[in-house]
């Protein structure tokens, strides 16, 4: 028979499988997620997630979708993350001190409490990130902040209120605009899909069926 844990959801308590994530245990116990539940496999940061374990005096964050319940755990979702999105038109901006200073002078007033970083659902260091856009370093910053996924859990941690995954994405932007060489052979495959050099093996993809394609990409992976 299989393990059964508490759970509370907004103060009511479930009864769960021990072996269930947070967001199927929402669901076992009868809810219906419309919100916040994104890809289901740690990627897209839609259902951050606060909850705190009866006994345990620290308040945890994460998401709900990689997270194992545990017994006694109270669980809540916020209706959002404090996430601010400063408009500017990556056109004009330039990869230099101004920007950030434009856009989010908040990072400045950082104390380095590495809340950020503790916080952090993909264990990224949050905190040297946002060192790195202090000083301008965008390509640094890019690098680290890579494999953020926009959950704003970071942020609600923050006590500067800065929107770290923001200035990461400003930062990345930039890197990718100013910064980085630009990629040839990426420009070439562009332009012989404007020139209509692709229609054709376009076409044909489309007329398969899933199965055939899952077929041609696995062959395709033993021939590598």
């Amino acid at each position: 028979m299989e393990q059964m844990v508490n759970v509370f959801v907004m103060g009511k308590k479930y009864e769960v499988p021990a072996s269930l994530t947070i967001m199927k245990a929402l669901e076992y116990a009868g809810y219906k997620l419309v919100r916040g539940c994104g890809c289901r496999n740690g990627f897209c940061g839609a259902c951050a997630t606060i909850y705190r374990v009866k006994g345990d005096r620290e308040l945890h964050t994460c998401l709900a979708c990689s997270t194992q319940v545990v017994e006694g755990m109270y669980i809540t979702q916020l209706p959002f993350f404090p996430l601010i999105k400063e408009i500017y038109d990556i056109n004009e901006v330039r990869p230099d001190e101004t920007v950030m200073m434009k856009n989010y002078p908040e990072i400045y007033s950082c104390i380095g409490c590495n809340a950020c970083t503790n916080a952090c659902t993909q264990g990224l260091n949050v905190m040297q990130y946002i060192a790195y856009a202090q000083r301008a370093e965008y390509a640094k910053c890019a690098e680290e902040s890579f494999d953020c996924v926009m959950c704003g859990v970071c942020s609600s941690r923050c006590p500067a209120g800065i929107s770290h995954p923001q200035v990461a994405m400003l930062a990345r932007r930039l890197n990718g605009k100013y910064i980085e060489p630009k990629c040839q052979h990426l420009a070439d495959r562009v332009k012989e899909i404007k020139e209509g050099k692709c229609e054709e093996a376009i076409r044909a993809n489309m007329a398969l069926s899933d199965a055939e394609i899952r077929e041609k990409y696995n062959n395709r992976e033993i021939e590598k």
